[in-house]
């Protein structure tokens, strides 16, 4: 049901979902957008495997959009930030868990850098939205960054300090930044969702715009 809901609302609300995300293209031009993406990827001995967790709306949409950059390995979607333990999908939705639909992103940083990431991370959602994309509302919607270390912390706050100072968007990131806690795996279904399901209806309307801005802008990075 809450599926069926959310597609049906994707298709009647489409031009509206599709102007809320990726809202500014200052952001793109900004010179703490460059710093980012140009950043180089470590060279370290060996196969080293590194973790980000982000959440940026809808985890079908970035799942969807980590997938295509070389250096990313696996992303898993999954709930974190609430008190619910193992909560169900149906539960999340309520927003009464305080978990926020959010994703692993399990990355080589000997290929892609965690600066590259978080510049994908604010061009992949609308980070100015307080509790919501577009017409996915709620608190379970929220745009955060899930640290796993304090090198990450310091890289996520300065470069939202940054972003902010040059009004990169047209408003004030919301962007929580929260330690990482316990992540709960989503349900099997959910995961690499747009790929199983290219022609639903969610995945039309509004996960495939947000795939074709993505791979428009990071073109020299997609695997």
């Amino acid at each position: 049901m809450v599926q069926l809901l959310k597609t049906s609302l994707a298709i009647l609300l489409f031009t509206n979902l599709t102007a809320c995300a990726q809202s500014s293209n200052k952001y793109e031009q900004s010179k703490t957008f460059k710093e980012m993406n140009n950043t180089q990827a470590q060279s370290k001995e060996g196969h080293k495997i590194e973790v980000a967790t982000f959440a940026a709306g809808c985890f079908w949409c970035v799942e969807a959009q980590y997938q295509q950059l070389k250096g990313v390995e696996k992303v898993e979607s999954g709930y974190i930030g609430g008190h619910t333990p193992n909560p169900t999908y149906k539960q999340v939705c309520t927003g009464e868990t305080g978990h926020a639909e959010a994703c692993n992103i399990y990355y080589d940083p000997s290929v892609i850098s965690y600066d590259e990431l978080l510049a994908a991370f604010w061009i992949a959602h609308d980070p100015t939205q307080l509790n919501r994309q577009g017409n996915d509302v709620g608190t379970q919607y929220r745009s955060a960054i899930f640290y796993h270390n304090e090198e990450q912390k310091h890289k996520a706050e300065e470069y939202k300090r940054k972003l902010d100072e040059e009004h990169a968007f047209n408003s004030p990131i919301v962007t929580e930044i929260s330690p990482y806690t316990t992540f709960y795996k989503a349900e099997d279904y959910h995961q690499n969702y747009y790929n199983d399901n290219p022609n639903q209806g969610y995945c039309q309307f509004v996960v495939k715009p947000k795939m074709d801005k993505f791979k428009k802008v990071f073109k020299d990075k997609l695997k």
